[in-house]
């Protein structure tokens, strides 16, 4: 038995960004967003098609924590009323932050303490979120979960609500012209990770791997086309595509070893999340294969029929964006780089990975 479902109705192609003042259609709104001059320019054209918003948080930061959501959560609670519509622009984090608004009730505490206990979700408010997305990696406009840190403490945790999906999600490639090339890479790769994270995986099903067969064959064959070429509209619509299917893949899969292990490394040694995901891919996938007759029908789909190639080429994809697939290459000795595996094996999201303990380690790449 399996099933897939998602609730979030998409607007995707060049332009699209016009129709989020038909979808606000006179509701009160908060705009959360960046506080960028090229976020400003696109909060401006907004508001002359939607109206003035009730606010505008905009102190949204990488890897949205604990400090910087509690005066965004207690700006919120003194501006908005029991309608508003919440309108996430930007990138994952931006997201991420609207969906711990959405969920704040008179402030951050109530998040917080159901972050930390996983109790009190009844006291969580319900914002309705349309997502524009601004990059083409994080998959959250899809996702009914927001990824929160607390760096204080050094943790990472998810906050998960099936309210938590946005009503919409409008992805407008045009959008995303003016990312740099590092972000760019960043992205494409957290999105490679999400598609490959939901084949290799417990949750998998035929509707998920269809999408995420899609989502990775069309970041291998335009990322790096996309990469020298960062102004054709077309690799970035193939690149956004993918990456919504992406999403729309490990939305019901969730993620796996690779993201688990990730987490860590981008607390202690700031490696971006894309980066920190995505470079033991070729490791883990050389864990993997063999070890489900429908997950190597799918990784053929992507890489041929010789997955004895599968492992070289996936590493020289990577490598030839500049991306060192090696962990010493972040500050992880050999020693360390087996506790963390053997620690995100033991994790939520690691439980979800359908190799071994034994079949990591033997693929174990260090330097």
């Amino acid at each position: 038995m399996w099933s897939f479902s998602n609730p979030v109705e998409l607007v995707f192609g060049i332009g699209s960004f016009d129709s989020v003042a038909n979808l606000i259609n006179g509701r009160p709104y908060c705009l959360v967003t960046y506080d960028e001059p090229y976020f400003q320019v696109l909060g401006k054209k907004l508001i002359e098609k939607a109206g003035k918003p009730e606010s505008i948080i905009n102190n949204i930061t990488p890897n949205p924590d604990f400090e910087t959501l509690t005066v965004s959560c207690q700006q919120f609670a003194q501006m908005v009323s029991s309608n508003t519509v919440i309108i996430a622009l930007g990138g994952g984090s931006v997201i991420d932050a609207a969906k711990v608004l959405a969920s704040s009730n008179n402030g951050f505490e109530p998040v917080r303490l159901f972050l930390k206990t996983g109790r009190g979700e009844e006291q969580l408010a319900t914002y309705p979120i349309i997502a524009i997305p601004t990059t083409a990696g994080t998959g959250s406009e899809v996702t009914q979960w927001a990824t929160v840190w607390d760096t204080k403490a050094q943790k990472k945790y998810s906050l998960a609500r099936e309210t938590l999906y946005p009503t919409h999600a409008v992805v407008d490639p045009e959008l995303m012209l003016g990312l740099p090339k590092v972000l760019t890479i960043s992205t494409g790769l957290d999105a490679l990770s999400h598609a490959l994270e939901s084949l290799w995986n417990h949750n998998s099903n035929p509707v998920s791997a269809n999408h995420a067969v899609f989502a990775a064959s069309e970041i291998l064959a335009t990322l790096k086309q996309l990469v020298d070429d960062l102004q054709n509209i077309e690799l970035r619509s193939r690149v956004a595509r993918a990456s919504l299917f992406a999403g729309l893949a490990f939305s019901n899969t969730k993620t796996a070893l690779a993201h688990s292990v990730s987490y860590p490394i981008t607390l202690k040694y700031k490696i971006p999340h894309g980066l920190a995901c995505s470079f033991s891919l070729p490791m883990v996938l050389a864990s993997v294969i063999g070890e489900d007759k429908d997950c190597d029908a799918s990784l053929r789909r992507i890489f041929g029929d010789d997955l004895s190639l599968a492992v070289r080429n996936l590493d020289h994809f990577i490598n030839s964006l500049d991306v060192s697939t090696r962990a010493s290459s972040y500050g992880v000795q050999k020693d360390e780089w087996k506790a963390l595996l053997t620690e995100a094996l033991a994790g939520e999201r690691g439980k979800n990975f359908i190799g071994s303990h034994e079949s990591v380690m033997e693929n174990l790449i260090v330097s």
